[in-house]
């Protein structure tokens, strides 16, 4: 409970320094709902960052699993991948939130917790939607690991667990960060989609402003605000590519 009143005082603080720091050059309509865009702005962003590493998590995961030659194992990730990669993100959070939710609490005892609250059903989807693409991604890289190399590894007497972690899996992540990146871009984008089930992120707050004043500049702002956001990810996503390459593949480069 302390740690989470100290970050809702930290965002409430600074939201309120974001914007007296805007005030001199927000156009008078932006100035009035400055708060809203701004607490808005930082939902967006938890459900990015969250979403982002639990859907990682699980995807490597499933990646694996996609990759196996143990049917038990490689079917049920095929399915999870197909289905939610296959159907809408809007038609999977209106069949979680008012599919599911309308069952109440006696129809969904414990998880009544997350269905009854559209940020944690936003979280449980946009997961579960990104982990799934992730996963054909991280799958699409592990297939690629040079075959020598494992082969090596075998030789060597390398066990199943110490061949995935020391030689398929980084590889892979080199080899498939580029269009995970992308991925992430579309999550962010695709984030969006929460507000039709009550989400006040960052477009939740931009219908809240609109409805009130009905001035299309609202949207103005919002675009913005999302090229802020996404130009930033896109900075810190070239960042961590870069870490990843390897100083051979960095000379190959040059």
């Amino acid at each position: 409970m302390a740690i989470g009143q100290s970050y809702r005082e930290i965002k409430i603080w600074l939201s309120d320094s974001a914007c007296i720091g805007l005030s001199p050059v927000s156009p008078e309509l932006f100035a009035r709902s400055c708060p809203r865009f701004i607490d808005g702005f930082f939902i967006s962003i938890e459900l990015l960052v969250l979403a982002s590493l639990f859907g990682f998590v699980i995807a490597i995961g499933l990646a694996v699993a996609r990759t196996s030659n143990v049917g038990a194992l490689s079917v049920p990730a095929f399915v999870y991948c197909y289905v939610f990669r296959g159907t809408p993100l809007l038609v999977q959070l209106w069949i979680f939130y008012f599919g599911f939710g309308s069952f109440g609490a006696e129809g969904l005892g414990p998880f009544w917790l997350v269905f009854r609250d559209g940020y944690w059903v936003g979280l449980v989807v946009l997961t579960i939607n990104t982990s799934a693409y992730a996963a054909e991604i991280f799958r699409g890289g592990i297939v690629n690991v040079p075959h020598g190399q494992i082969e090596a590894a075998l030789a060597i007497g390398m066990g199943w667990w110490t061949k995935l972690r020391r030689i398929m899996l980084p590889q892979a992540l080199q080899i498939s960060w580029p269009a995970y990146s992308n991925e992430i871009i579309l999550l962010l984008k695709g984030s969006a989609l929460v507000s039709t089930i009550t989400v006040l992120d960052l477009m939740g707050q931009t219908r809240t402003v609109f409805s009130r004043s009905y001035n299309l500049e609202i949207f103005l702002y919002a675009i913005l605000l999302y090229l802020v956001l996404s130009g930033s990810l896109t900075i810190i996503l070239r960042i961590l590519e870069a870490r990843l390459r390897t100083p051979t593949q960095m000379s190959r480069q040059h």
